[in-house]
């Protein structure tokens, strides 16, 4: 696929999507059960200086909530892809992360060693400086460096730092990621200045549509703001507060439950929305 034949496909898919979102509003916000939400989650941590214990900690927290997968650093996936033998949690790692500036070479040679050593999942980061400089070709090659390195080992994820971007380049890149293989995109990688929001990952979800992932991460930290970006058409989340988006909305009590025994049926406090039977 040439120059020319990549910015035809784009310019149509920018027009038309562009002709739809005017006006256009995220959808309503329906309630989903807080235990539902751990299916939807990576559960994340890409802090430089995350040690052993705490990755440790993070797959053992994966285990005991079902998270879809555990997301590392490129130095943990092999531990982390030990950890999670046979527990149906996804060992999943960056690729050029987190700035994206690493060469299509680079990033496809990062890949393979991500895939050797266990991920299933890659999260990689598109050139961000290739898509203000209007280079498509050079995005798309970016993107299948990856997606065939990956191909039949692992799943693809291109995150595109919404917050970087405007709207038509929003759905530029989309376009260019779909056309390029991968799986999923993703807004952000919470390392830039903004992160997830609504309204973006709809516009995300229009261009991609239904057969493609949509990730939001970068700020979603709450049941409320996991319910709003599945709503808005997120089938996967990022975060690393996972443990209190399944805990459920915020002021139903259930942060002061310290499982006393003391009750019959509910909080004998009225402070609690757990029942016994919950532990």
């Amino acid at each position: 696929m040439d120059t020319n034949q990549i910015n035809e496909i784009v310019k149509k898919v920018v027009k038309e999507v562009m002709a739809q979102s005017e006006g256009a509003q995220a959808g309503a916000s329906m309630p989903i059960p807080p235990q539902s939400l751990a299916a939807y989650i990576d559960h994340t941590l890409l802090k430089s200086d995350a040690s052993i214990e705490e990755v440790e900690k993070t797959c053992e927290e994966a285990r005991q909530h079902r998270f879809a997968s555990v997301c590392v650093n490129p130095s943990y996936i092999r531990f982390v892809a030990e950890q999670l033998k046979g527990s149906g949690v996804i060992p999943c790692c960056v690729v050029g992360f987190p700035f994206g500036t690493q060469t299509p070479a680079a990033k496809k040679s990062e890949t393979l060693d991500a895939v050797k050593n266990g991920a299933k999942e890659v999260d990689m980061v598109i050139n961000v400086g290739a898509i203000k400089s209007r280079d498509w070709p050079l995005v798309k090659r970016d993107v299948e460096a990856v997606v065939e390195a990956a191909k039949g080992k692992a799943g693809v994820k291109v995150i595109l730092e919404t917050c970087l971007l405007t709207d038509e380049e929003i759905v530029k890149a989309c376009t260019v990621s779909k056309l390029a293989g991968a799986d999923f995109v993703k807004t952000s990688t919470g390392y830039s200045k903004g992160g997830a929001t609504a309204e973006v990952v709809a516009l995300m979800r229009k261009v991609v549509g239904p057969d493609m992932g949509v990730k939001a991460s970068g700020g979603v930290r709450t049941y409320e703001d996991a319910v709003t970006m599945i709503n808005a058409g997120a089938n996967r989340l990022g975060a690393s507060a996972g443990i209190a988006i399944v805990a459920g909305p915020k002021g139903d009590g259930s942060e002061s439950c310290v499982a006393c025994g003391a009750c019959s049926a509910t909080c004998p406090t009225g402070n609690c929305g757990i029942v016994k039977s919950s532990y």
